[in-house]
Order: C-alpha cells, then structure tokens, then sequence
C-alpha cells in the first residue's frame, strides 16, 4: 500500500510558476518508477512527466517540454514537478502516480495514485 499526497497547486497567472510536490508514505519510493498525470475539465487524464527510480531518466510530454523538469528526493520519499511559463492550457488537476517494481515506466497503467492538486492559470 502507497499513500500519495500532493500539493504546491493554486492560482496564478499566465507565465508564473509553481512546484508541485508529491510525497509518498507506506512505502519507499526509491526502486518505483514515479509520473504526473494531469486532468482538465471535462478531459481525460493526460500525461505529463515520467521519472526513473533513480531520476537518472526523464521523459516529458510535448506539451510541457522544456517548461516543466521533473525530479525525486528519493531520501525525503518525495517527487517533484516544477511547472514554469505556465499558460492557461496547464489548468488541470495534478496527480502524482507510483508504477511499483519498474525503474522506469512510460505508459499510463500506474498502480497508486495521488488525490490531485489543482492547478488553475488565467489569461
């Protein structure tokens, strides 16, 4: 059992930052491949970011890249999406999600996800 908890989320404007944080108890996250997935209204969720057990790979969407960097703190048990030129399209609910026993995953089958953190960017 993983328990995953979000936060960094809020309201901003177009072009701000944010950081979000994902921290993980129940288990170590250290040998589990780690993402962020984002829902927008009415959309299904999307992918955003992935990251290896060791955060020695990386992989982002098309949309993000070159905006967004993901990294881990594997010590503090703790994944982290820092979001920069942020643009209205970016609003969506953020969730951080566990693949356990892969070091690194790029599909959408997660085994435990977060209760999501709200992001919302004005024009």
């Amino acid at each position: 059992q993983v328990q995953l908890v979000e936060s960094g989320g809020g309201l901003v404007q177009a072009g701000a930052s944010l950081r979000l944080s994902c921290a993980a108890s129940g288990r170590t996250l250290s040998t589990n491949a780690m993402g962020w997935f984002r829902r927008a209204p009415g959309k299904a969720r999307d992918f955003v970011a992935a990251i290896s057990s060791s955060g020695g790979s990386t992989h982002y969407a098309d949309s993000v890249k070159g905006r967004f960097t993901i990294s881990r703190d594997n010590a503090k048990n703790t994944v982290y999406l820092q979001m920069n030129s942020l643009k209205p399209e970016d609003t969506a609910v953020y969730y951080c999600a566990v693949k356990l026993g892969s070091a690194f995953y790029l599909g959408f089958e997660y085994d435990y996800w977060g209760q999501g953190t709200q992001v919302t960017v004005s024009s």
